[in-house]
């Protein structure tokens, strides 16, 4: 029987290894590589967890697959930096950011950037 308690989210990466080096040294997540799977599971404060999965030919995603709440974007934003993330990916009116790469129109603070395999994250304030 179908049952959705379990559900958890999940998205493709090109290179697990890089992957890995940059959720667990540059974001500092805990990142559990499942063995014998080929998988990682990027462990989440929150108690949940996303599963990264190697797949080959791939298209980084266009939208945001991980978003972090941050008590203060502009706070991350620095740190992320300083981690040598880039935070300014967009340059459209779409998403109106600033020379930072924050969004300080139209809803919450956000700030967006890329892992590795291009896939886009974003920290907004809560």
């Amino acid at each position: 029987m179908f049952d959705p308690a379990g559900a958890f989210p999940g998205f493709a990466v090109d290179d697990l290894d890089a992957a890995h080096r940059f959720y667990a040294d540059t974001l500092g997540l805990t990142v559990e590589v499942l063995a014998g799977s080929g998988f990682l599971s990027l462990q989440l404060a929150s108690g949940g967890s996303v599963l990264v999965y190697g797949k080959p030919n791939h298209t980084p995603a266009s939208f945001t697959v991980l978003n972090f709440p941050v008590a203060d974007v502009e706070a991350a934003v620095d740190d992320l930096r300083a981690r040598g993330v880039e935070t300014k990916i967009y340059d459209d009116a779409d998403f109106p950011t600033d020379s930072r790469g924050i969004m300080r129109e139209g809803g919450p603070l956000i700030a967006w950037f890329r892992d590795p395999a291009g896939n886009v994250l974003a920290v907004l304030e809560e």
